[in-house]
């Protein structure tokens, strides 16, 4: 579908997910139409353990789709990427879960986003996390830098799909892992580029 979308069609889903979650990083509730905040977390299973020692003000943030961490073990040590880190609350349970002797790094393309999510990693106490403004289509990272790649409901918002999968394996390591959730659609894609362009971000 990449290939479809004229630059400036591309433009415009960026900035279309700049406004909305620029306005999600100021108040999260009301912005979805399925559970977020701490009811989220639950109902995606998350355990119980990782979320009770999150501050409120930060798992209010929490605005997922699926639970990454249900599909396999973060290792203490080990170097994580978060991609399309939004309020950063996935990244800080990640930074938990690896210790101080590992690390996670947290990319989004919505500063508001990035403040929000530095901001909860002070609020969490977590230090050996860190956050930046990237593009999941063009990661900032030398090949084989991580051992696991998360991402929650980012790749549905991707343009070219393709191009970020490739740039995940890239900067996994020999054996690295990719956890992710995400939603799909089930039924038919708009058949005019007009309407899938301005539903991208909706």
């Amino acid at each position: 579908m990449a290939t479809e979308l004229t630059d400036n069609e591309k433009q415009q889903i960026e900035a279309s997910i700049r406004a909305k979650y620029g306005k999600v990083a100021v108040t999260p509730e009301g912005q979805f139409r399925y559970p977020t905040g701490r009811v989220g977390l639950e109902t995606l299973g998350y355990d119980p353990e990782m979320i009770k020692g999150l501050p409120e003000r930060v798992a209010e943030f929490y605005c997922g789709v699926g639970n990454p961490f249900s599909l396999g073990q973060i290792q203490a040590g080990e170097v994580v990427l978060d991609l399309g880190c939004g309020a950063g609350v996935d990244a800080i349970i990640a930074a938990k879960l690896t210790g101080p002797l590992g690390a996670v790094t947290g990319i989004d393309l919505v500063p508001e986003m990035l403040a929000q999510a530095r901001e909860n990693a002070r609020l969490a106490g977590v230090e050996n996390v860190t956050f930046q403004e990237s593009s999941g289509e063009l990661l900032p990272f030398p090949d084989n830098s991580f051992d696991v790649v998360i991402s929650n409901g980012v790749f549905n918002l991707v343009v070219d799909k393709v191009k970020a999968l490739g740039e995940v394996f890239r900067v996994l390591k020999p054996g690295g892992r990719l956890m992710l959730a995400d939603q799909a659609l089930s039924g038919e894609l708009p058949k005019e580029t007009k309407a899938r362009v301005e539903n991208w971000a909706r």
